[in-house]
């Protein structure tokens, strides 16, 4: 399974769909700013753990979660952890 990342102006997504180029996207979401991938499950879960360390729930917990369901696309979560 491959998944992309999408940047629009409103929030920031997984995206299980295939696109042949970012230009789809960018037709598919009106507020577009940027894509990433395709990447694998892995790619995926590391890039987001590298650039974003405080990502509550984890990427791995986000991305698996995410690719059980049937669902093409999924908001990506930011919540801080309040424990520590």
């Amino acid at each position: 399974m491959k998944l992309h990342i999408i940047y629009t102006v409103s929030g920031m997504f997984l995206s299980k769909k295939r696109y042949d180029s970012w230009h789809e996207i960018q037709h598919e979401y009106p507020d577009y700013k940027a894509s990433l991938g395709p990447w694998s499950i892995e790619e995926t879960e590391e890039f987001l753990k590298q650039e974003y360390p405080g990502i509550d729930p984890l990427p791995s917990e986000q991305v698996g979660d995410f690719i059980k369901l049937t669902d093409t696309v999924r908001d990506i979560s930011f919540l801080q952890s309040t424990s520590k």
